[in-house]
């Protein structure tokens, strides 16, 4: 059974960076994206934190960016071919939601990244340097995707999952 979130944390991604753009050129697009990357990471990490659950999502899909482009107004044009939309159907709304939270409230981001080593992921917290402390550089880039009023209708849609996965420990299954 195939185990790699890859694609998942890939889309997820792309979509937070399309629905909350960077703000510069292409050394802030570069560092919002890193941004939005590694709070995707942990999120989807939180959210399958073992090769079963990777493995399950992999099978039955994610769910796609329906909802969330509703709830944001990023829908995409209805003239775009549809090879150009396939990657929306590999995003989680549950990671993309709680990547959200994780971006907004740096303490969540400390202890969501501190739960990690509950999982069968592996990583320390200087690979998510740029989630966790952001300097002034990372903040200019990632002005939008950053703002909790922006994120908030987001962020609010799985928030208590959230706490729940945090506060519980290790989880079952996603």
């Amino acid at each position: 059974m195939p185990t790699d979130l890859s694609p998942l944390i890939a889309a997820t991604a792309r979509w937070l960076t399309a629905a909350y753009p960077p703000c510069g050129g292409a050394l802030a697009s570069a560092l919002c994206e890193v941004q939005a990357r590694q709070a995707v990471t942990v999120a989807a990490w939180l959210r399958y934190p073992t090769e079963i659950d990777a493995g399950l999502v992999t099978l039955a899909g994610p769910g796609g960016t329906a909802r969330l482009d509703w709830i944001t107004g990023a829908e995409p044009p209805a003239d775009q071919p549809a090879e150009d939309r396939a990657w929306r159907t590999w995003v989680d709304e549950v990671v993309a939601s709680w990547a959200a939270t994780l971006l907004t409230d740096a303490e969540l981001a400390g202890l969501a990244v501190t739960a990690l080593a509950e999982g069968e992921h592996t990583a320390g917290p200087a690979e998510f340097r740029r989630l966790l402390t952001p300097d002034d550089g990372d903040h200019r880039a990632a002005a939008l995707l950053r703002h909790p009023d922006l994120l908030a209708p987001v962020a609010g849609l799985h928030h208590d999952q959230l706490l729940d996965r945090l506060a519980q420990g290790r989880s079952l299954a996603a």
